[in-house]
């Protein structure tokens, strides 16, 4: 026997229920487990994944059918679905294929054409989809499960990528199959691995008593051998020898002979079916199969019959399914690779001609298409931009392929390439989409086609922060255009280049001019890039006014840009507009990571450290869900200035390593400025004050078109680190530079009262401190006033002034009350000093704990009693008017930091807290 199968493994394990019946032999151990996972899961420990991973025929789908009927026995309602080898480009079909069809659905088909109504975003898609299937299980646990993951089609693998962590408290646990992990899951569900490994020596003889209703003779234990302890090759064989006799003297020749000998047992007629069924895929309709033998389909009866009595394939109702994928390999194995790639060309054109879409076709043509073929070329740019919204990459590889399609001098070579270049680019493969633009480009093409393509290519190259490169093109395309929709384009394109340059006034010009041109071609993207190149310009010079006006035209034109608005508001000071715009947008398909930056900016702006960061984490998530993390190191930055604000300098140098590499692996001139400021602030607080101020010189020097939008928040502190590193120069200047942005802003009362504080910084002017206080009163930022408080306190402290103490108390509330805990402590000191009464407020604040109930933010703490209420995830977030995202993101810190994994346990938790702070009278 195999030495690679010890005798005795896959044997009953103690306090079993007993050898599973047939079928299951040797998988005892693994059905223990996953009945252990059903339970827990039914008992409300939170959710689950079981991952059942091996070859083909090893057994994952019987004992995924066996947990199956476990979970429905236990009161789950059950998904049961199946990924199919030639349908990975029908959005969510894997996950559908379940969700739709169980007994009862798991959702409705109202509730998935409202999905199919948003297919576009990817994100609210499955966001919308986890609350559904969150509200289903609220009384009730769910079992989802995806049988051949390995196939699952781009947004059903995006979809298992996130709900299973967004879903981490629900009783639903998840079960797929698949050859190889697909490593699918993020970090919160508890994941359990089986790796299903041949069968011992001891299951294949249950398995033989099981089908020869006996004991296995020794000449077929030794036959089986030749199985590899694959359970469904070992059946195969035994299914032969019982069907024509194991008491015979020798061994069959069907027993050697296995699967393919059975094919040779039909009817010529009934093996050329199943060939062009092996052609359509696992499960196929009767009618395309027809169509491709060239037949009616009523004339095929005699084919469908033999094959379903020889046990190749079954009728589920709706389509005929090769009983195993093994028994449609073996059959698509014996086709000349010539003739399958005629048939699957075949049968791309049948579909085609049947009226289907293109993702029925496509996936025969990946197969089959030969240079040259333009239905093949015209159904794989159709393909591309159906799913280019919800599947990015997949459609790059589908316009990449339909360009290698054409042949090198065919005129249809632009076109497509051009199709290729921004599905790339949407794909975010900018460096491949430069390539095969410069690639075109080679090939020395007409004027106007030489202007087109350096048009798309402008978006490649704004990605890619090249925006020299950017400006030589757009200048040079702009010298051979005759077309005005294209002249529109790239005057707008040239305009954003030119937004990151030191001329800004003539930048603005750029960008009225591309306003201009579109309005007369238009044309809506012309028009949309113009709009956004001018608010850009305008943020980046300071003016706050002409930014909001550019970004709200923007955003009532395309909705899209609704949180660049919101931005462009927050430094008007508007805050309650912004606070509508947000409420407005609520669950809609927006762009929800940037949406999500909004808030937090707006929480930051309103002194919510730990609403900010919770955001700002959110945010961060939802980039790394898409794999597109664009705007990682402005997150991170301003989650490293929010730890510095509270003092722990350990997370704060964490977010400088991430900083760090992601500067070092995508260079880019916005965030290397960003980077340079952050690096300052650490410096000047590890006490390296000379050098943090050469980094600050730096930014100014090296980045001026950032000098406004960097410094607007942080100038004060930039005026500090100035005067420790000894620069009076650099910190006037700075305070200069506060002044001409609160002259350019006069109704923005944090721009003047920073203007202020930051001049009498440099200047040690006492009134200028009061002027900043009496102006930053007005305005809606807490942590300015309390910044210019404690200064003014300070310097009244010095000069022997009572009035110190209201204004380092009102500094030391706002901090304390924000949980800006470092500069509270800071400001105590002084206050102490002014009261001339140490100890006064009893020592420093106490630190927040890492663990426990009083570990929880407020917000944390609201979320949840909420949820311990009984509220979803999306009526918590309409509850506290924040994103459903948030609530997930505070719901994943609640469960870290109380130590829990399920709804039910926090529900204990929180009525205890509630009863305690009840007795106590907290």
């Amino acid at each position: 026997m195999s030495p690679e199968r010890p005798e005795g493994e896959g044997m009953a394990v103690p306090g079993s229920a007993g050898l599973s019946r047939p079928g299951l032999r040797g998988r005892e151990a693994e059905l223990e487990r996953l009945r252990a996972l059903v339970e827990a899961v039914r008992e409300g420990e939170g959710g689950a994944i079981a991952l059942l991973l091996g070859e083909p025929g090893i057994g994952k789908t019987v004992l995924l059918q066996e947990t199956v009927s476990i979970a429905r026995a236990h009161g789950f309602v059950i998904s049961h679905g199946r990924a199919e080898e030639l349908h990975e480009l029908a959005p969510l079909a894997s996950l559908a294929s379940g969700l739709l069809h169980g007994d009862p659905p798991l959702l409705s088909s109202t509730d998935f054409a409202d999905l199919a109504g948003h297919h576009d975003q990817r994100v609210w898609l499955v966001e919308r989809l986890a609350q559904l299937i969150e509200e289903r299980s609220a009384g009730t646990p769910v079992l989802i499960a995806v049988d051949d993951v390995q196939w699952a089609d781009p947004l059903s693998r995006f979809a298992l990528s996130v709900m299973p962590t967004r879903l981490l408290s629900c009783p639903v646990l998840w079960l797929l199959t698949g050859r190889n992990d697909p490593e699918l899951y993020g970090q919160g569900p508890r994941t359990t691995t089986l790796p299903l490994r041949p069968l011992s020596d001891t299951a294949l003889a249950e398995l033989g008593r099981d089908v020869l209703g006996g004991d296995v003779p020794t000449e077929v234990a030794e036959l089986l051998d030749g199985a590899g302890g694959n359970p469904f090759l070992a059946a195969e064989m035994l299914t032969g020898i019982a069907a024509s006799g194991a008491d015979a003297s020798e061994p069959p020749e069907r027993l050697v002979l296995g699967v393919r000998d059975r094919l040779a047992d039909l009817r010529p007629d009934t093996l050329h079916f199943l060939r062009i069924g092996s052609v359509l895929g696992r499960a196929f309709s009767l009618a395309d199969a027809a169509a491709l033998c060239g037949r009616p389909a009523s004339g095929l009866s005699a084919e469908v019959d033999e094959a379903i009595a020889a046990a190749l394939l079954h009728d589920d109702g709706e389509r005929l399914r090769f009983r195993h994928d093994l028994l449609r390999q073996a059959v698509y194995a014996d086709l000349a690779p010539s003739v399958r790639r005629a048939l699957h060309r075949e049968a791309a054109s049948r579909l085609v001609a049947a009226g289907r879409s293109s993702t029925d076709a496509v996936p025969h043509l990946l197969k089959s298409a030969e240079p040259g073929d333009q239905e093949a070329i015209g159904l794989l740019g159709t393909a591309a931009t159906d799913v280019i919204a919800v599947m990015p990459d997949l459609a790059a590889d589908l316009a990449v392929r339909a360009l290698e399609l054409v042949p090198p001098h065919a005129p249809m070579v632009f076109d497509v390439g051009e199709r290729a270049i921004v599905a790339l680019t949407r794909a975010g493969r900018y460096t491949q989409a430069r390539d095969t633009g410069d690639t075109l480009l080679a090939r020395q093409p007409p004027l106007d086609v030489f202007a087109r393509l350096q048009s798309v290519l402008g978006d490649t190259l704004w990605h890619l922060d090249d925006v020299h490169e950017l400006t030589r093109r757009s200048t040079a395309a702009l010298a051979a255009v005759t077309d005005p929709t294209i002249r529109a384009r790239l005057i707008a394109r040239q305009a954003l280049a030119r937004s990151r340059g030191r001329d800004l006034g003539a930048a603005r010009e750029t960008g009225e001019r591309a306003l201009a041109e579109a309005e007369r071609s238009g044309d809506r993207e012309a028009r949309v890039l113009a709009l956004w190149g001018l608010g850009e310009i305008a943020l980046n010079a300071g003016d706050c006014a002409a930014a909001v006006e550019h970004h709200t035209a923007l955003s009532v034109f395309d909705t899209a840009f609704l949180p660049e608005e919101a931005v462009a508001r927050i430094h008007m000071d508007d805050f309650d507009t912004v606070r509508r715009l947000l409420r407005t947008a609520g669950g809609a398909p927006l762009r929800p990571a940037m949406l999500i930056w909004a808030q937090g900016t707006l929480n930051m702006g309103l002194g919510r450290l730990d609403d900010a960061d919770a955001d700002l984490v959110t945010a961060e998530r939802l980039e790394a869900d898409l794999h597109l993390p664009g705007n990682l190191v402005n997150i991170r930055v301003n989650r490293g200035f929010l730890a510095m604000l509270r003092g722990d300098r350990e997370a704060a140098r964490e977010h400088l390593d991430v900083v760090r590499a992601t500067v070092a692996d995508r260079p880019n001139t916005g965030n290397h400025a960003t980077h340079q400021y952050f690096e300052a602030v650490v410096a000047d607080a590890d006490g390296d004050h000379a050098a943090a101020a050469e980094l600050v010189r730096s930014v100014q020097r090296d980045h001026p078109f950032l000098r406004w939008r960097l410094l607007r928040p942080h100038v004060v502190q930039a005026v500090r680190i100035a005067l420790r590193g000894g620069d009076r120069n650099l910190a006037e200047d700075l305070a200069a530079q506060a002044v001409e942005h609160a002259t350019r802003n006069p109704g923005v009362p944090t721009a003047q009262g920073v203007a202020a504080h930051a001049s009498a910084l440099a200047n040690a002017d006492h009134e200028l401190l009061e002027r900043s206080v009496r102006i930053l009163l007005t305005g809606p930022r807490p942590l300015p006033l309390a910044a210019a408080s404690a200064d003014l306190g300070r310097a009244l402290l010095t000069a022997g002034d009572p009035a110190a103490t209201p204004a380092l108390t009102r500094a030391h509330d706002i901090y304390a009350q924000a949980g800006a805990d470092v500069e509270a402590d800071r400001v105590r000191a002084d206050l102490e000093r002014a009261t001339s009464r140490s100890g006064r407020r009893n020592g420093g604040l106490r630190p927040r704990p890492a663990q426990g109930w009083d570990a929880l933010t407020a917000s944390e703490r609201k979320v949840a009693r909420l949820i311990a209420a009984g509220h979803t995830n999306r009526s918590a977030a309409e509850a506290l008017v924040v994103s459903p995202h948030t609530v997930n993101t505070h719901l994943a810190s609640i469960f870290r930091k109380l130590s829990v994994r399920s709804r039910v346990h926090l529900a204990r938790i929180a009525l205890a807290e509630g009863d305690a702070g009840t007795a106590t009278g907290g």
